[in-house]
């Protein structure tokens, strides 16, 4: 917000936006500066300055002994600046919708992303000013159909060190993770056809799959893994085309596949002729390496995704596809089709760079150092309040937490987002809607100290059973 003080700017957002959804209507009176120095939790002299600037902008006018009212004729009503539909239903769009869309002044402890401020944002920066100097075609031309060689090169080193025996040739750059899995369905299923995913699983799994028209079955998750016996029972009596799942600090578990349970999934999958997606996107959070299925697969079976948005950035968009050489020429086809070539250059550029800065892994290590300390911090004051870890991850920034006396967490998560805190109920990560009881909690956006009155008072206001 360029010189702007951070609160006077969340003022004037928070009136642009009572504007943009005309909640504020031309000739309207604003509200006076106590009362909405009382609603911001402001001082009256940052209402003063904020609505100063409004009216140096011309979004609003002052009327000497009156007040401040809303200028002329508004502009036609934008979607995107409007607030989210707070009402809807609470469904597996629900969290990203009213994560991604929060204003400045929202809390989003219900939110999968990691504070812009802990981000390698130096490293990312220099980045910038060495891709101003690139050739002109980086800058300005198309990407290769498979994506920057440099990088899945870069990709194949790791993939080597996990014992992933996978070349260039074997891995493809993606816009993003979540076009990495588009693409897979694309590929793999028709509509109709059946996948297995965790129960819980990450919410966004459910929503894409319904996009594809598949239908989804869910397998109970335990803390080490999914039920193996009822995975099992689920391919031999519903013939799934895939199985998706975090192998890795499950989303929104926290918990770890052990190896037993690898093993036992892959002996399932090969009987029923079953092909495995895993992403690998929290990767970067473990202490150390944990068991993979496409390690101990050999990408036969096993497709392997990921991408950087959680460790790296989630503004500068690139993921990728590690599969068998056949399935990543048909992958390479459906990307042209869709996206015409690979993510753009210009990302996988500042991605590439990025992660060959010397300080990336410094980066690294020091975020799994605060992450492992903000976890306890954080489990300690949420179970202070009454929320109990369902465990304590080895790494990552979950907490999957059950609420006391039987409280249901769609009604929790409304009541706080009244209070302009963002949650995440359990159930929009179940496809049974059997995690009514729990909330996930992202760690690195529990610094506000409101965020846990907040819970207390929701669940305060919340009936029990």
């Amino acid at each position: 917000m360029g010189r702007i003080g951070t609160r006077t700017g969340e003022v004037m957002e928070a009136i642009r936006r009572r504007m943009a959804n005309r909640q504020l209507s031309p000739g309207e009176k604003l509200p006076s500066i106590r009362s909405f120095a009382a609603t911001m939790g402001v001082s009256p002299s940052t209402v003063v300055e904020a609505y100063d600037r409004l009216a140096a902008d011309g979004a609003i006018q002052s009327r000497p002994g009156s007040g401040f009212y809303v200028s002329g004729a508004m502009p036609p009503l934008a979607l995107a600046e409007a607030e989210p539909q707070r009402d809807r239903a609470i469904d597996p769009f629900w969290v990203s919708r009213q994560s991604l869309d929060a204003g400045a002044e929202m809390l989003k402890p219900g939110c999968g992303w990691l504070p812009a401020d802990w981000m390698p944002n130096a490293a990312i920066r220099r980045a910038i000013r060495q891709l101003a100097r690139a050739d002109d075609g980086l800058l300005a031309d198309y990407g290769g159909t498979r994506g920057s060689l440099p990088l899945r090169r870069l990709l194949a080193r790791q993939f080597a060190d996990e014992g992933i025996a996978a070349g260039a040739d074997q891995i493809l750059l993606t816009a993003s993770g979540t076009q990495a899995i588009d693409l897979i369905c694309r590929l793999l299923l028709r509509p109709g056809d059946t996948v297995l995913i965790d129960d819980p699983c990450y919410f966004n799994f459910q929503a894409l799959l319904r996009v594809h028209r598949a239908r989804i079955v869910g397998v109970p998750y335990t803390r080490n893994g999914p039920d193996a016996e009822l995975f099992a029972q689920a391919l031999a009596a519903h013939r799934p085309r895939l199985y998706i799942t975090n192998s890795a600090l499950h989303n929104p578990t926290g918990a770890t596949m052990t190896p037993q349970t690898a093993h036992r999934l892959l002996c399932a999958a090969a009987a029923q002729d079953l092909t495995i997606v895993e992403d690998d996107i929290f990767a970067g959070f473990e202490p150390e390496p944990s068991p993979r299925l496409a390690a101990l697969d050999g990408l036969s079976r096993v497709i392997r995704i990921g991408s950087f948005s959680k460790t790296l950035s989630a503004s500068i968009r690139c993921g990728y596809i590690a599969a068998r050489p056949d399935w990543v020429e048909a992958l390479v086809d459906l990307q042209v089709a869709t996206n015409f070539g690979g993510p753009s250059p210009a990302a996988a550029e500042l991605v590439l760079a990025t992660l060959n800065d010397g300080n990336y892994r410094k980066h690294l290590d020091g975020l799994r150092r605060r992450l492992a300390r903000v976890r306890r911090e954080t489990a300690a004051r949420l179970e202070a309040i009454g929320l109990t870890p369902w465990l304590m991850p080895r790494g990552g920034f979950y907490l999957w937490c059950s609420l006391p006396d039987g409280r249901n967490a769609a009604d929790v998560a409304r009541a706080a987002l009244r209070e302009d805190v963002v949650l995440a109920p359990g159930d929009v990560f179940s496809v049974s809607h059997s995690a009514s009881g729990f909330l996930r909690f992202n760690v690195a956006q529990m610094g506000n100290p409101r965020i846990y009155g907040v819970l207390e008072h929701a669940m305060a206001n919340t009936s029990s059973p």
